[in-house]
């Protein structure tokens, strides 16, 4: 396990380098559109194992000198409260949080953009918080004529009607919390009105996935399909670039539907055709970068399994339609996956049916596979948690982290003042009672220790996880799926006071 398939410095230095060079072609301004996520990419990450999955801030950060950046986000996400799935935050305090982060790094980030504007009252009151921040906002109305009337979209009742962004460095990023924020409108209506001030402006895009020198039917390239699933994205071979050069490039459904009218776009206001296909916009080196390609592919193959027991859960909660993980499932039945494509789910059931209550199975960076189980003392998670730390310290699995008279107060404060009806200890209960017990007791530091040993580790539980579970888990860094089964399943084995 944890076997590196990708070289994240050789990828740092080529996606520099061809940054570089665009800016140049470009007469010294070029607007980068930035997909994906600035941090924690964890998808890339997952299916690119040794991929620094803070890569894209730290890239920016070399180039911090030529840079700035501009954030988008759109009126109605901010109106509906939409949620960044992965971290569980609306968009807007996303936008917050990372331009913050960004600019305590140093870089610059001269404005945000709020497109879609139609007098939303939360946009403006948004557009309040960061002024009073001290940031630039402006606002962009739906565009005029868009996406196929071009020549509306370059007039005045077009991109004309936008604001112009004040920039001043030679890369402009614009970016967003998520997808559907109109980078690519951002960048194309800033296009059209730095032409019209003389500057000729060029565009690019930054992206990961999919990886258009990796085949079609590669598992990296449908884990890829996997994650957007909700978002119905479709990797296809780029027709253009194939009649162009007669090479088979990938790319995905929106950037190749949406590439006529970039092109026409830029044709009209550059003068010249300076794309010929949408892979040629791209400044994608990732491909090269892959150093084991049966890592990567095994590593991307656990994904889609992942985001389809996601997916599954999700449907079981009404969250989404029952169409995603139907989706999914047919990206699995390419590469003939099964749910006993992860190990740990066969012996996280086997756990459950034995004992009848919820169960969960880790399994640890030697392969070693350990399970925990729920009961009336602590959830599942937190019995997994401490067998597989006890497990990784080498500690007998017989010997208690936790003496009855340390669990015993928690679970009372929780029934007799917090009134919770379920007052099983969660697993963040269990890890602020083990770090108050590792200050007096070796064994239990020694056990603390290995936490950080748990980052990239699988896990399945027969249950859905609380939320706090969930989000102490992905804390932790365990990449972890559930069974689409809600509820507890009350039966007298549970309260046997075991973790095992």
């Amino acid at each position: 396990m944890n076997k590196q398939g990708f070289d994240a410095d050789l990828y740092m230095q080529l996606q520099a380098k061809y940054i570089r060079e665009r800016v140049e072609r470009f007469g010294n301004k070029l607007y980068l559109e930035f997909g994906g996520k600035l941090f924690d990419d964890m998808h890339a990450a997952r299916v690119l194992p040794g991929f620094d999955d803070n890569a894209k801030a730290k890239l920016l950060l070399e180039l911090k000198d030529e840079a700035e950046i501009i954030f988008v986000i759109a009126a109605p996400a901010i109106e509906k409260n939409k949620i960044r799935a992965d971290i569980g935050i609306t968009y807007d305090r996303d936008l917050l949080r990372l331009a913050a982060a960004l600019s305590s790094m140093g870089l610059y980030v001269s404005s945000v953009v709020i497109t879609q504007f139609n007098e939303q009252v939360a946009a403006l009151q948004f557009k309040k918080k960061l002024e009073a921040r001290g940031i630039r906002t402006y606002l962009h109305h739906p565009t005029k004529g868009y996406p196929t009337d071009v020549a509306t979209i370059l007039s005045d009742e077009g991109y004309g009607a936008n604001p112009y962004i004040e920039t001043t460095r030679p890369l402009v990023v614009v970016t967003a919390p998520g997808p559907g924020s109109g980078k690519l409108g951002t960048c194309l209506s800033q296009i059209y009105h730095e032409q019209k001030r003389g500057v000729k402006a060029g565009y690019a895009k930054f992206e990961t996935f999919p990886i258009w020198n990796l085949p079609l039917k590669h598992p990296v390239n449908l884990a890829y399909e996997a994650a957007t699933a909700d978002l119905m994205d479709v990797n296809s071979i780029d027709p253009y670039h194939f009649e162009k050069y007669g090479e088979i490039a990938i790319n995905y459904n929106r950037d190749i539907e949406a590439f006529p009218v970039v092109k026409a776009v830029l044709n009209r206001v550059l003068g010249e055709d300076v794309y010929y296909s949408p892979t040629d916009m791209g400044v994608n080196m990732a491909g090269y970068a892959i150093t084991d390609d049966e890592v990567v592919k095994e590593a991307a193959s656990q994904e889609i399994v992942r985001r389809w027991f996601k997916a599954i859960c999700d449907a079981r909660l009404g969250l989404i339609e029952d169409e995603i993980p139907q989706r999914i499932g047919m990206i699995m039945q390419q590469l003939e996956l099964t749910e006993d494509s992860r190990p740990v789910v066969a012996k996280a059931r086997a756990k459950a049916e034995q004992r009848g209550v919820p169960a969960i199975c880790f399994q640890l960076p030697d392969g070693r596979l350990v399970t925990g189980r729920d009961s009336c003392i602590m959830s599942a998670a937190a019995s997994g948690v401490i067998n597989a730390i006890k497990a990784l310290a080498h500690i007998n699995e017989n010997i208690l982290l936790l003496s009855q008279n340390i669990l015993d107060p928690i679970i009372e404060m929780k029934r007799e003042k917090l009134h919770v009806n379920d007052s099983s200890l969660s697993l963040s209960d269990v890890l602020v009672a083990l770090s108050v017990c590792s200050t007096t007791n070796h064994t239990v530091a020694m056990a603390v220790a290995q936490l950080e040993r748990l980052q990239g580790c699988e896990a399945h539980c027969t249950v859905i996880l609380s939320s706090s579970d969930a989000e102490m888990l992905r804390r932790l860094g365990v990449n972890v799926t559930c069974d689409p089964t809600t509820g507890i399943n009350e039966n007298a084995s549970k309260c046997t006071g075991s973790c095992s």
